[in-house]
């Protein structure tokens, strides 16, 4: 298999992706943001939480 074939292959798994592709909804949007941001804020939390224990540890 050489370069030119696997571009072309790429290119029509790309192409396939796109046509099923579709602009979420407002209500989906809000969901998917609502949900992210609970994650960074957890993620946030622990890694918080991770750096107060090492620094009593430390002392």
């Amino acid at each position: 298999m050489d370069i030119k074939e696997k571009l072309v292959g790429f290119f029509r798994q790309c192409v396939r992706v796109w046509h099923v592709l579709k602009k979420p909804t407002r209500q989906e949007f809000t969901t998917v943001a609502k949900v992210s941001s609970v994650a960074v804020l957890i993620i946030g939390l622990l890694g918080f939480l991770v750096s107060m224990a090492i620094r009593f540890a430390i002392k």
